[in-house]
């Protein structure tokens, strides 16, 4: 005979008593198994809940195919059968799963007002919660969908569970029809004047319950898009969290949290001119530096100490821009040297195999096409990397 469900009774129910019917393993893990629990076993896109049973501590609960629903233990000895223990459920976690599986159905049902979009999948993961849609979603319908499930929480609807007859299912007006053959109970949650459809999770009793309803992210998935969202408990870590890190930033900023995205575009602007700067300023160096070197010179090989990666790309690419000359350059780097090696159109030298040879024989890494290569080279900044040339 299967689990009696106390959770679809009293989804308030956190502590009860009830009667080992057996012990089971679901996995590598031992389970007990008993004649009720108000455990919600996972399924649906929910979370299985945890707690305890007696001295046991649940790890997790789930459900088979025969309806018993298995109570992941650890901790000691497991109760004999026909033993009676005493349970209680994490009420935190059961709030949070509530509060998720509520706001879910809120917001599929929002989204399918603002914009259309049916839900295909929905799960309320430990890190994430998120409703996988049919149809792609534009940042404009997130917003106007978020904004309808917040005003249907602060509006405090009551949230039911229903199991109509199969003459009054047939009359209801479903979300999403039941997955079930014609004739079997169908248990129904319904938002009221907003939301009804098949579910067999645990509820709030009413939205204003939800709290904060927020999308933290739309990405495109499939042919749709996935909704990430926080509600209830959920919610209300993540604005603690993301404010404390807003008055993080205003105190390096020395603003108000409100003025940091102000203080961002100001070091933005200022990032942009330093960037234009310093390109000027390695445009410069590599005008000086060429200026050096004889231009008759068909192939040119230096260590250039006391220059960046950047500015030795740019060194190297000028010089190698006409006719067939040839530059294999490096910069010293944390750990080695940064080789570049160029040529110019006329020059067969094949570049991606000497920076490969290179790094070969003096350990590191790199490659490129034939015209252009890089690599890191295990090798000390005063390398004569004429001589590692000729040797490679």
């Amino acid at each position: 005979m299967p689990t009696e469900r106390l959770d679809r009774r009293d989804p308030a129910l956190r502590a009860f008593e009830a009667r080992v019917l057996r012990h089971g393993r679901w996995g590598e893990r031992p389970t007990l198994v008993l004649d009720a629990s108000a455990f919600y076993p996972e399924s649906g896109g929910q979370l299985g809940d945890r707690g305890r049973l007696g001295a046991l501590e649940v790890v997790d609960t789930q459900i088979d195919d025969a309806g018993d629903v298995h109570h992941l233990v650890e901790g000691g000895p497991l109760p004999s059968p026909g033993a009676r223990v005493e349970a209680t459920l994490d009420d935190a976690r059961r709030r949070e799963h509530m509060a998720l599986h509520t706001a879910q159905h809120v917001l599929s049902r929002a989204l399918e007002e603002v914009a259309g979009a049916t839900t295909v999948s929905a799960r309320l993961g430990e890190r994430a919660a998120t409703i996988d849609t049919a149809r792609t979603l534009s940042e404009r319908q997130r917003r106007e969908a978020e904004a309808l499930a917040q005003e249907i929480a602060d509006a405090d609807r009551p949230v039911r569970a229903l199991t109509p007859s199969p003459e009054e299912l047939a009359r209801l007006s479903l979300r999403r029809a039941p997955k079930v053959a014609p004739g079997t109970q169908v248990r129904l949650i319904e938002v009221e004047g907003f939301d009804r459809t098949p579910c067999g999770g645990t509820h709030v009793a009413r939205t204003a319950q939800l709290g904060t309803i927020q999308i933290t992210d739309l990405v495109g998935h499939k042919a749709g898009s996935r909704v990430t969202f926080v509600a209830g408990l959920r919610a209300r870590r993540r604005l603690l969290h993301d404010a404390a890190a807003l008055r993080a930033l205003g105190g390096r900023f020395s603003c108000a949290p409100a003025d940091v995205a102000l203080a961002v575009d100001k070091l933005e602007r200022q990032l942009a001119d330093a960037r234009e700067a310093l390109g000027a300023a390695r445009a410069g160096w590599a005008e000086a530096i060429l200026a050096g070197v004889d231009p008759a010179e068909a192939r040119w090989v230096q260590v250039l100490a006391g220059l960046d990666v950047d500015t030795v790309r740019q060194v190297a690419t000028r010089w190698a821009s006409e006719g067939a000359r040839e530059a294999v350059l490096a910069a010293p780097t944390e750990g080695g040297l940064h080789v570049v090696a160029a040529r110019g159109p006329e020059s067969e030298l094949d570049c991606g195999a000497l920076v490969k040879a290179l790094a070969k024989r003096l350990g590191g890494g790199g490659g490129g096409r034939p015209e252009r290569a890089e690599g890191r080279l295990k090798a000390p900044a005063d390398l004569d990397l004429a001589a590692a040339l000729d040797g490679a």
